[in-house]
């Protein structure tokens, strides 16, 4: 019987994923992004088996799902869910385009560096760091190229037939807005990106099978799969039709094996095959080669053993505040202590414990305010997002980011215990506000405070800025409506622990109540 129509299937379930993904990235009107960012992110390993002990309790049980798919089928998460590994696939099938020469041939398993990846991952998150994961989680790796480079792509196309149809008085497609982050920011998701691009042009799934530790992890795991790809011995004659098409270089036609661990279930083999010598079968009825049998090396046991535990340096430096435009320049610096994290991360050591720094918080964020870190939150959190309030400000009728996050890292939150939850408290600087340096009115930082925290009073013969902390919820609008240069004179230094604002007050307004009729 010809397996070949599973490809077929494979190929238009991770199209179908990898279209949803991209949408969640790509909702610059975040009219979808809150009503498929559950179903799509529900089967993404590390993000859901984060979000299972960031909610403490059975919420999230998509990594659950993927477990019990490999120990039946194999890697098939990496073949048709994993966002990364399917858009390796598409660069590889465009490579076979441009040469159409082009085959794969076996290749050995690089044990050492995949399974030290791995050790040293897994390692590195008990220790307290979620450094190797922000850097090497393949969702988070796509997520970070489709927000910072590929929207870009995508905004610029979409501006550019805009302005054409426009020129034939046509407004079907409406032009996009660009905000950007940190040049320096994007230099990661841009090596990344060439680099697999390249590992994948040349040897297909290298990477997934070398540099992730998810799939080194689920290769492990595959080991014991119940059905699994093998070549029957009397029906193969060793054409090397199927090593050609393996894409993870894992089959070897001259010994008739395929090392089960670095399979990802493409079944490109099933479809070229010949004599039907490539099948799937069921490990456990039949009897196995010692070829197929995992023998670990007195070298390798050693290496698993001795693998310790991975720190990185101290905490560095937060880079220096972008400059403003004002009128003059002001000399006292905000220093900011700590940075505030987004509505529904509860408190830094939650967010930093649990964030992979996918990015999706970043990309639907209307208003530009969550940036990706880079020594914000010190250098094991580097990439995680942080409010930078010279890019934006938290809308108070906004809380897509904790609708979004597939992690847990951001918690659910409603709009109503969004507006008293408490990120940061505005600090004023005297010496800085045009108020007192130029003796001119201003006021902008209180015009834009959602809850009136920040209040203009008389101050001898100027009207300045009081803030009112209790009122405050760090949203940051004072700070980024705030027009002094270099440092701002009104500054949120985010709360380690999110706390509870108070309500502000209504102000009553009297009106004069009058018996006589309307006087005109």
């Amino acid at each position: 019987m010809s397996l070949s129509f599973l490809k077929k299937i494979r190929v238009v379930v991770s199209l179908l994923f990898l279209l949803a993904t991209l949408s969640l990235f790509f909702d610059l009107t975040h009219g979808v992004v809150s009503i498929i960012a559950e179903p799509v992110l529900y089967l993404q390993f590390i993000p859901s088996l984060f979000k299972l002990f960031a909610k403490v309790g059975i919420y999230s049980l998509g990594f659950l799902v993927v477990i019990i798919l490999t120990t039946l089928f194999g890697r098939v998460y990496c073949s048709t869910v994993c966002p990364l590994g399917i858009m390796q696939d598409v660069i590889s099938w465009l490579s076979k385009k441009i040469n159409k020469k082009k085959k794969f041939k076996f290749s050995k398993e690089y044990f050492f560096l995949r399974n030290g990846i791995m050790i040293i991952t897994i390692v590195s998150v008990f220790a307290g760091t979620m450094l190797f994961i922000n850097i090497l989680d393949p969702y988070s790796n796509f997520g970070r190229i489709a927000a910072q480079l590929l929207r870009p792509i995508y905004i610029f196309g979409n501006n550019i037939v805009s302005a054409v149809l426009e020129m034939f008085n046509s407004y079907a497609v409406s032009p996009l807005d660009y905000k950007s982050i940190r040049l320096g920011l994007l230099a990661f998701p841009v090596s990344v990106f060439f680099v697999i691009a390249f590992m994948s042009y040349k040897h297909g799934r290298l990477y997934c099978n070398t540099i992730c530790p998810l799939g080194s992890w689920l290769g492990a795991l595959s080991k014991i799969s119940v059905f699994r790809i093998s070549i029957e011995d009397d029906k193969c004659k060793s054409c090397g039709a199927c090593e050609k098409v393996c894409k993870a270089e894992c089959i070897d036609s001259k010994e008739k094996t395929i090392d089960v661990s670095r399979c990802v279930d493409c079944f490109n083999c099933l479809t070229v095959c010949p004599s039907n010598g490539v099948t799937i079968i069921n490990s456990y009825k039949k009897n196995k080669k010692k070829a197929d049998e995992v023998i670990f090396s007195e070298s390798k046991r050693k290496f698993v053993k001795d693998v310790s535990m991975f720190v990185l340096g101290s905490t560095a430096i937060v880079k220096a505040q972008e400059k403003i435009k004002s009128y003059k320049v002001n000399k006292v610096p905000t220093n900011k202590k700590y940075y505030a994290t987004p509505p529904g991360s509860l408190s830094h050591e939650h967010f930093t414990s649990f964030c992979t720094a996918c990015n999706l918080c970043v990309s639907v964020c209307p208003t530009n305010v969550l940036q990706p870190s880079f020594l914000e939150y010190g250098m094991l959190g580097i990439l995680q997002p942080y409010l930078e309030n010279h890019k934006g400000f938290c809308n108070f009728e906004c809380n897509l980011c904790s609708t979004v996050c597939p992690s847990g890292a951001i918690l659910p939150i409603s709009l109503e215990k969004k507006k008293a939850t408490q990120l940061g408290i505005a600090h004023f600087i005297q010496d800085n506000c045009i108020v007192y340096t130029e003796k001119t009115d201003c006021g902008a930082c209180s015009e834009h405070c959602p809850t009136k925290a920040v209040k203009m009073e008389p101050h001898g013969n100027l009207v300045a800025p009081k803030v009112y902390e209790e009122f405050c919820i760090g949203c940051g609008a004072c700070e980024y409506a705030c027009p002094t240069k270099p440092h701002k004179a009104i500054y949120v230094e985010g709360n380690i622990v999110h706390k509870k604002a108070k309500k502000p007050v209504v102000e009553k307004i009297n009106t004069p109540t009058s018996t006589e009729d309307f006087p005109f």
